[in-house]
């Protein structure tokens, strides 16, 4: 080989090389290579996580909800027919023995009455006869205000049509007596402040 030829060799190794070289440095700059190591040198896993892994599924998690719902709703439906059925219990108690209490406070006047008529077929006196009912009356009266039904005052009092019923109209009473009751033809009473009967009275004009 002539000098010439050996020249000519060595500068196309020379092109060759740097040809080489250049297309290293640009598969390099475009990242297209999958095994580039990473800085502390250990290879990057470019596997993507999975973040749904430990999730839990929107359908079991819908079912589980609507299961607890059904349980509580059923829950509250148990305990609102047994509040029902208590109440309902109470409610017929209530308008069988409700007049226990009143029965047993009118009890004593009742044996006060019948001895009173025992006594009075031994004597002619009308002033016992008299004192004795005066007595049970009295006793009555006790008992009932014991109950809450006390009397609607009439004497001197102002006309009320909540508590009085007119049932007659006095003229000529003068002013100081007009709107006012005259006289009371029938007793009013009230239960615990609740009108159970009006007072039938007489008013001025």
């Amino acid at each position: 080989m002539t000098e010439e030829e050996k020249i000519n060799q060595e500068e196309e190794e020379i092109l060759n090389d740097q040809e080489q070289e250049s297309q290293d440095d640009n598969t390099a700059a475009d990242g297209s290579t999958t095994d580039s190591p990473a800085v502390d040198g250990s290879p990057v896993d470019d596997t993507p996580a999975d973040d749904t892994a430990d999730d839990q599924d929107p359908l079991e998690k819908a079912q589980a909800e609507i299961a607890d719902l059904k349980n509580q709703l059923l829950y509250k439906v148990a305990e609102f027919d047994n509040y029902r059925k208590r109440t309902l219990k109470e409610k017929a108690e209530l308008i069988l023995n409700g007049g226990e209490k009143a029965v047993s406070a009118i009890l004593p006047v009742i044996d006060d009455m019948e001895r009173a008529i025992d006594n009075g077929a031994k004597t002619d006196d009308p002033e016992v006869l008299r004192e004795g009912m005066d007595l049970i009356y009295h006793k009555f009266m006790k008992a009932l205000e014991s109950l809450g039904v006390k009397k609607i005052e009439t004497e001197n009092a102002d006309f009320d049509t909540d508590v009085h019923e007119a049932v007659a109209m006095v003229p000529g009473m003068g002013d100081d007596k007009k709107g006012k009751v005259i006289d009371c033809l029938q007793t009013g009473y009230q239960l615990n402040d609740k009108v159970i009967r009006h007072a039938k009275v007489a008013v001025g004009q």
